[in-house]
Formats: structure tokens, C-alpha cells, sequence
């Protein structure tokens, strides 16, 4: 999953994106509320963490414009004020949740987990396909009873083909979701990480899973008969 981390103190953000990048999502990172707001026109993001206060444009007045552009990515709201009516400008403004530092990368991790949680029909910890498991709390990979381990790019990866399951998913959409904006789309990377997930998802004797559609893009579902 990709996220757009909006922080003006680079020390902060700097911890925050590394704390995202270890728990497996793509990080691009904005130093203000302008730029977040270009970001967000640009490129589509699974979730936003917004610190209130930033120069120039603040992370209220940029979620505004994001809303009524029709931006309806699910936003935390970061902030270092911790009065009520505070909360409640943020909340209106449109954000999904509110954090106030100092915080826990934990916590953090948490409220980006629920808030992704909420936008999936299915909101559930668990995707399933066939005998394919993920454990999207301990990421943590399962098919036919062994544990399969996954790097963070593997598992990112492996979680957009199972929520987009039964329905294909493109390269330019892989990438967009899985990579951050520093990604090189010229090289032959998706296809080396699909590679590495059928090596380990479909191991021989085990029924192909991961499947490619040429022109289309590659799906994650059980083989027609």
C-alpha cells in the first residue's frame, strides 16, 4: 500500500517515513501542505498522514481542497495541539482519524491498518484465496499449512493481487501501489517480484494462483477448470 506522509520537520518525518517504509508501505513524502495537495492530484495513494501545522498551507486547508476536488482518500490528521475544538476542525474538515504527538509508530501503524480496514467491502485482517492465506496483522503469509515468508515488497504486492481478487490488476496499478514516486517504471521490476511470489506461492505440486493476462496484467485466483 502507498502512503503520503506530509510533515514539515524533516527529523519527524524522516522517523515517521522510515517506521512506514520497515512496516511494508511505499512512502512519498511532502514537506508541506502544497505540495501534499500536488501529490494527491497526481498520484493515487492508499491513505495520507497530514500534520496539522505546516508552513505556507497548512493540512487543513490542503485536505479541504482535496475533499472538494473529490479527493476521498482516508486521511489521519497529525498534530501536536491537543484541545477538543482542534479535533473537531480536523475531523470536519474531512479526516478519517487524529493522532497527537508525541505518538507510538505502533499506534500509528494501528490507525493506518483500521483506516484501510474501513475502505475494503470486505473489511476484514485476513485475505483469502483458495488455500492462500495473509495475515494482514502479522503479515504473515499461509498456503496448504507452511508458512511462506515474504519481504515487504513481496507482501505489498501479494496483498493488492488478493484485495483485487478475482478481478486483474495492471503493471502501471502495481506500481502506483506499491512503489513510491522515486520508482524507475522502465525497468522489468513487477514482472522480477511476481517471479519471486510464484516461487513461493506456487510451489510444484500446488495449484497456480497467480496467474498473467496478457495486455492485462496479472491476477491472483484459483485456475478455471
Amino acid at each position: 500500500m502507498r502512503i503520503l506522509l506530509a510533515e514539515d520537520e524533516a527529523k519527524v518525518a524522516e522517523h515517521i517515513r522510515r517506521g512506514l517504509c520497515e512496516a511494508g508501505y511505499a512512502v512519498d513524502v511532502a514537506a508541506d501542505g502544497a505540495e501534499a495537495l500536488w501529490l494527491a492530484e497526481t498520484h493515487p495513494y492508499d491513505a495520507m498522514v497530514l500534520d496539522v501545522m505546516m508552513p505556507g498551507q497548512d493540512g487543513i486547508t490542503a485536505l479541504r481542497q482535496m475533499r472538494r476536488k473529490g479527493l476521498n482518500t482516508p486521511v489521519i490528521f497529525l498534530t501536536a495541539r491537543h484541545e477538543l475544538e482542534d479535533r473537531l476542525r480536523g475531523l470536519d474538515a474531512g479526516a478519517d482519524d487524529y493522532l497527537a504527538k508525541p505518538f507510538s509508530m505502533a499506534e500509528l501503524l494501528a490507525r493506518l491498518r483500521a483506516v484501510l480496514r474501513r475502505q475494503r467491502a470486505e473489511p476484514l485482517d485476513r485475505l483469502r484465496v483458495a488455500d492462500l492465506e495473509l495475515d494482514l496483522l502479522t503479515r504473515t503469509a499461509c498456503r496448504q499449512g507452511q508458512e511462506i515468508a515474504l519481504t515487504n515488497r513481496e507482501f505489498g504486492l501479494l496483498e493488492l493481487l488478493m484485495v483485487s481478487s478475482p478481478r486483474p490488476v495492471s503493471k502501471t496499478a502495481i506500481i502506483e501501489h506499491v512503489w513510491d514516486q522515486h520508482f524507475d517504471s522502465g525497468t522489468n521490476v513487477v514482472n522480477v517480484y511476481v517471479n519471486y511470489l510464484r516461487e513461493k506461492i506456487d510451489r510444484p505440486g500446488w495449484a497456480p494462483l497467480i496467474h498473467t493476462l496478457r495486455g492485462v496484467g496479472f491476477v491472483v485466483k484459483e485456475s478455471e477448470i
